[in-house]
């Protein structure tokens, strides 16, 4: 038997994305639809070969990717968002064909993509548990013999005759991954969905996925944007940019590159439109901007130990909200947390109606962080009582050495040079 549990041939996936026209509103009118539609059927039949391509244009998703992975890999996928990792994941898993290429697996595939990936709302936690085993191709003998384990796995017993639409996100996550895990596929295939789990439940998950791709020889591909947890889970990497193959190779070459890919320093405005955005949504971070400053004021041309480094973030409100606190949090790239500002510190609480903006600025005073690459999270909510928006990687710096101050260039041990100050500007 091949060692090669999955081939991947010039794979491709193309999408057809319309576009509004200019000029007409967001809201359209019965008599628009009506006209248009009539104009549509008129041009199909004077030009029935035609294709209506005004307001469309073609995306590829992924374009010409191929790669191998042996049984027993640990793979970690990594990449920007939109560079095509999750559309890999749902041709991989069948939910979606390619548009080029073919793809070859030679095992039973169990996916966890999204919260609650296969689940029927309206069955129990019991049911369901069932239900992924027979799609996932196992007897009712075989799920019966493992079914103890997966309850106990995801800490839900006491629920586990509870219609699942009335579990929490994280239930769901630790129900459905404990399915997937347990329920011995030869490939398992994980999202970012973890990131909805509580810390302690993120490890034992990656606790499960390093066990059962070392002790049982099965085959992981892991999506993450924690780089800490696909060095320590995966034995390769596979680098995907704008839809395309950028390196395929041991973890240790891939993450170091993916790395120095990050080395831009975002001194423009970042849209935060398509970022990954957890909380109620009353409100959102629309952007992010991060510039650099001497001591005098003066802007600099790089982020440098010991310069003053100033994260302006504009918030839209799409409901009324009140006594909220605004939160930065800088982290390592193995996404240690660093620095925590926030506005209620300041004694500060942000109060605003719907369709209002705010900017909310934060001035760290003398950046005394070593040289290397720092990951910027955003966070709104009131305390403990609710979560209104939560991203946690908006944007990201990297410190440089500062070649006319060697007092920054020392050797520290730590991520820190020295004790740093800070102040908030409201507006």
């Amino acid at each position: 038997m091949s060692d090669t549990i999955i081939r991947v041939e010039n794979l491709g996936k193309k999408y057809i994305i319309g576009h509004q026209q200019e000029g007409r509103s967001r809201y359209v009118a019965l008599r628009d639809v009506m006209a248009d539609t009539a104009k549509s059927v008129i041009k199909k039949v004077r030009h029935p070969k035609a294709r209506n391509t005004d307001n469309q244009e073609e995306f590829w998703a992924l374009k010409d990717v191929s790669f191998e992975v042996k049984r027993g890999d640990r793979v970690g996928i990594i990449g920007r968002n939109g560079a095509g990792k999750s559309t890999l994941l749902k041709i991989l898993s069948r939910i979606t064909e390619p548009t080029t290429g073919r793809v070859e697996l030679n095992g039973r595939v169990a996916s966890l993509l999204e919260v609650g990936t296969g689940f029927h709302p309206e069955l129990t936690g019991r049911e369901n548990i069932y239900l992924n085993g027979a799609i996932l191709g196992m007897t009712r003998v075989e799920i019966k013999k493992k079914f103890d384990e997966i309850v106990d796995f995801a800490e839900v017993e006491k629920f586990l005759d509870t219609p699942v639409k009335r579990y929490s996100s994280g239930m769901y996550v630790r129900l459905a991954f404990a399915v997937a895990a347990h329920l011995e596929p030869e490939i398992l295939v994980v999202d970012e969905v973890l990131a909805v789990g509580d810390a302690a439940f993120q490890k034992k998950c990656l606790g499960k996925m390093e066990d059962v791709a070392k002790n049982e020889g099965r085959t992981v591909l892991f999506v993450s944007h924690n780089m800490a947890a696909i060095n320590t889970l995966c034995t390769r990497g596979i680098l995907l940019d704008s839809g395309g193959l950028l390196l395929n190779g041991t973890i240790d070459e891939v993450t170091p590159y993916y790395q120095a890919q990050s080395r831009i320093i975002n001194t423009e405005q970042s849209d935060l439109s398509k970022a990954i955005h957890k909380g109620t949504g009353k409100a959102q971070f629309s952007s992010i901007t991060v510039n650099p400053f001497n001591h005098s004021g003066e802007m600099l041309s790089g982020i440098y130990s010991g310069c003053d480094l100033l994260i302006e973030t504009i918030i839209k409100c799409f409901d009324n909200v009140n006594d909220i606190n605004v939160a930065i949090i800088i982290y390592d790239i193995n996404n240690y947390r660093l620095i925590d500002v926030n506005t209620a510190k300041n004694g500060v609480f942000l109060t605003l109606g719907q369709g209002e903006e705010a900017s909310v600025s934060f001035m760290i005073r003398e950046l005394l962080l070593k040289p290397g690459i720092y990951l910027i999270g955003l966070w709104l909510g009131r305390g403990g009582i609710e979560e209104i928006d939560n991203i946690d990687n908006a944007t990201n710096f990297n410190v440089e050495e500062n070649p006319q101050d060697r007092k920054y260039v020392e050797s520290f041990p730590g991520p820190y040079l020295c004790k740093f100050s800070s102040e908030i500007i409201y507006r």
